[in-house]
């Protein structure tokens, strides 16, 4: 009988689960965000409650302080900026003003022969063509760029609330974040070691994500912005926003950005300009990941590039920006998961023991 009220009360918990991550779920992204700040701030947040004579509620409200005027301020700023250039972007595109084909035209006019020998044995000699595809590409998506800058705008009270909900949120779970891992760490049906590993991993892949990729990515999207202001390029804010979000992804990176314009200035004759953008990119840009990549990260989150990379591109393509938490993080899960697994199947853990025969 006790094993039958067992099974009810774990479909009742599944059940339960499931019905209010469902009713989360248009919240999911400032729960998530909410959860990513507690993990990444939790040790500022206990080296301000030992301070405090542990007081852990006002050590909370000063980094929920310190996040609006450090993270969030910041990002409105840049993101109103952005949103600025991004609509002037759009309206040169679609006035004529801004014409990519005859940029490009330009660049292949410079180019030697055999180059344009080999674009066109390839099928990518026909330059009305291309130039046609190009601007359409450039008009769809600055033209994309500024209706989100519109839904932005239009969904200003949908973010705030998740905005409120996010810090409302980060505050509790810094509050009591003793009190909730320690329920979450007995609620967690595995072996004490098991246990303490898995969040272990959780929490400083979450970090590790937070303060590696991203801090990283702003680096290099804020230098290669620099530049291309220095360079007096069209609309840099956009791409530094751009190169920051290509270097979210490892062995990518904002070289798919700078390098072709480097290209580009190179063949209309700017070669000066081609070779400061080329050395700028290699040695400041470049060199941000692997200078600051192993200080923030560490050794204890060490996956392979190709996991890092596939996991990241699918976490975007399911979850949208969110994903680039999400992605890794399920990937350093899986992994951890199936070693210990492994680990558990090598010590006999999953072995059966043969009957005893009759006799």
């Amino acid at each position: 009988m006790r094993s039958f009220e067992d099974r009810v009360l774990l479909v009742l918990l599944v059940a339960i689960t499931l019905t209010l991550g469902w009713i989360l779920l248009p919240f999911y992204g400032a729960v998530l965000w909410g959860l990513v700040g507690a993990v990444v701030f939790a040790p500022l947040h206990r080296r301000l409650a030992r301070s405090m004579h542990g007081r852990d509620g006002l050590a909370a409200a000063v980094v929920v302080l310190l996040v609006v005027l450090i993270v969030i301020i910041p990002l409105s700023l840049i993101g109103a900026a952005l949103a600025q250039q991004a609509t002037g972007v759009y309206a040169q595109a679609h006035s004529g003003q801004l014409d990519i084909g005859q940029y490009f035209q330009k660049m292949m006019e410079a180019l030697p022969t055999w180059v344009v020998d080999l674009l066109n044995r390839f099928g990518l000699g026909s330059l009305a063509g291309l130039k046609d595809r190009l601007s359409a590409v450039l008009l769809r998506g600055s033209q994309m760029i500024a209706g989100q800058a519109l839904n932005i705008g239009q969904g200003t009270f949908e973010f705030f609330v998740n905005l409120f909900l996010m810090l409302y949120l980060l505050f509790f779970l810094l509050r009591d974040q003793d009190a909730l891992s320690e329920r979450i760490a007995t609620a967690i049906p595995l072996r004490t070691e098991q246990r303490n590993a898995l969040l272990h991993k959780f929490t400083v892949v979450i970090r590790a994500t937070v303060k590696g990729n991203l801090v990283v990515a702003l680096a290099q999207g804020a230098l290669g912005g620099l530049i291309f202001w220095f360079l007096g390029i069209t609309a840099p804010l956009l791409w530094a926003v751009v190169m920051a979000f290509l270097s979210l992804l490892p062995a990518v990176g904002a070289g798919l950005v700078w390098f072709p314009v480097a290209l580009y200035l190179l063949a209309t004759g700017a070669i000066w300009h081609g070779v400061i953008l080329i050395a700028y990119g290699a040695l400041v840009i470049g060199l941000v990941d692997n200078l600051l990549r192993p200080i923030l990260v560490g050794q204890d989150t060490k996956m392979p590039d190709y996991v890092v990379l596939i996991s990241t591109l699918g976490g975007i393509e399911a979850f949208g920006l969110n994903g680039f938490i999400i992605g890794p993080a399920m990937a350093a899960m899986f992994i951890a998961i199936w070693s210990m697994f492994s680990d558990a199947r090598r010590d006999g853990a999953f072995v059966q023991e043969t009957p005893p025969g009759p006799g």
